[in-house]
């Protein structure tokens, strides 16, 4: 005897047609393009590598030309870093704990140890720099304008933290000061992303077209910085307490991948709105009917979507 043919429910039949068209709805707006231009660059693995040579090359670096300015700069900086990192009260005396004093840096380093300092930071902003040009699907620049643009961005980077930590010194903790600093640092972070996007591209990106990328990387890179300061001081006490100063690392590291993925998704989702029709476009590319400027090489294609499946922020073909 035959099994009995299972008849599907109409009801069943609706619902997945119903979701089928959602989804394809879904697809055809500008958040799905964003998230896919996000999987596209894998932005865990990329936000992953860009926090582990931050504080190999970047963050040593701040912390040995910060020994070498004068000292109301060097504590300008200083500030801008505990404050951006979040550490306060008992994590800030373990902090301080763990590293040698300005004097002690400048002693063991010397110019040569400076010269290299810099030269080995070029890592990260070699890796910062492949994220914007993958993000915007650029052709890479030459390797002498990248370096060149590399050392001129850690210049504009601490100049920013020591004009940040500044200000805040010169405005002081009241209600006003805090509510001016707070405007402040919104504008200066979202020009000094903005700024790094576009060195980031080689000139090639017009600045305008940029704003957006800033504005958004800085809002969400405040913002982070913000929470840290509820999260990370606890963080280093009980890393500290069970692994010592590995644990105070662990607790950087832990910062700066939180950090990389603001930048990655940030970046993305600026390259998307740039592209976008309609009304978002036009935001996205503040007015503008070409954001790339005279003479640019043109933008490399999209990367072919069909039978894609993200899994971990990896897209496999």
């Amino acid at each position: 005897m035959e099994p009995s043919e299972h008849h599907r429910s109409p009801r069943l039949d609706a619902a997945e047609a119903a979701a089928t068209k959602g989804l394809g709805r879904l697809q055809g707006t500008v958040l799905w393009s964003m998230w896919e231009r996000i999987l596209e660059v894998e932005f865990l693995d990329r936000s992953i590598a860009l926090a582990g040579k931050a504080f190999v090359s970047f963050f040593p670096l701040v912390i040995v030309v910060a020994a070498f300015l004068p000292t109301h700069l060097r504590n300008a900086v200083l500030s801008t870093m505990t404050h951006r990192l979040g550490i306060h009260g008992e994590a800030s005396n373990l902090v301080k704990g763990a590293f040698a004093n300005s004097s002690q840096i400048r002693k063991a380093t010397g110019f040569l140890g400076l010269l290299l300092t810099v030269v080995y930071a070029s890592s990260f902003t070699t890796a910062l720099r492949r994220m914007y040009l993958r993000v915007w699907r650029r052709p890479p620049t030459s390797m002498v304008s990248a370096y060149i643009a590399g050392a001129v961005w850690v210049a504009m980077c601490i100049g920013y933290m020591a004009l940040v930590g500044g200000v805040r010194s010169l405005l002081g903790g009241s209600p006003l000061g805090l509510a001016t600093f707070s405007l402040f640092a919104l504008l200066g972070s979202a020009m000094f992303w903005a700024m790094t996007t576009w060195f980031a591209l080689g000139k090639q990106v017009r600045l305008r077209a940029l704003l957006p990328t800033g504005a958004l990387t800085g809002i969400a890179t405040l913002a982070y910085s913000v929470a840290a300061q509820w999260w990370m001081p606890q963080q280093i006490s009980s890393n500290e307490a069970q692994f010592g100063f590995f644990g105070i690392a662990l607790a950087f590291v832990t910062w700066l991948s939180g950090i990389s993925v603001c930048l990655v998704v940030c970046a993305a989702i600026g390259a998307e709105l740039t592209e976008a029709p309609g009304a978002i476009g036009r935001i996205g590319r503040m007015g503008l009917s070409d954001v790339l400027i005279d003479g640019a090489t043109p933008t490399l294609p999209a990367p072919t979507r069909t039978n894609r499946r993200p899994i971990l922020g990896r897209v496999e073909e």
